[in-house]
């Protein structure tokens, strides 16, 4: 597993998230993967936003719930974005063609990625990010 900065961290603000968030993206190289594990709500597609914004891709981050991924060119490295909730294992990932991303010239937020762990590169960078014990507070943490 990639480790680029201390193993917990404390996001108390949308600030701390996004300098966070473009921590990991500098970073980031081509085949990177980086697996977000969290319960509903707890950040990550505001923290995939911010891990976009530093990588340079101008387009509108969202989740791709339905869509399961979607393809961003705009920045240093191309980003692929997948939330895999709908998905019930890591063979289904694979079914949908995501082997190529996961090797390719770009690099991988996978949203929900603990539903598709077998499936993933051993040196995927995890973070499990929790909800904190103050209102709007958020701990993420390096696996």
């Amino acid at each position: 597993m990639k480790t680029i900065c201390q193993s917990i961290r404390k996001l108390n603000t949308e600030d701390d998230t996004r300098a966070f968030g473009l921590e990991i993206a500098d970073a980031l190289e081509p085949g990177d993967v980086v697996a977000l594990i969290g319960d509903l709500g707890t950040g990550k597609t505001a923290l995939t936003k911010y891990i976009a914004e530093g990588l340079g891709i101008s387009e509108e981050i969202n989740s791709p719930t339905f869509t399961i991924v979607k393809e961003y060119r705009s920045g240093r490295l191309p980003l692929y974005h997948f939330d895999v909730y709908r998905l019930g294992s890591g063979e289904e990932l694979l079914d949908i063609g995501a082997e190529e991303m996961l090797d390719g010239d770009g690099v991988c937020v996978i949203e929900w990625a603990d539903i598709v762990a077998d499936v993933l590169p051993e040196d995927s960078m995890a973070v499990c990010l929790k909800y904190g014990e103050n209102e709007g507070e958020r701990i993420a943490e390096f696996l």
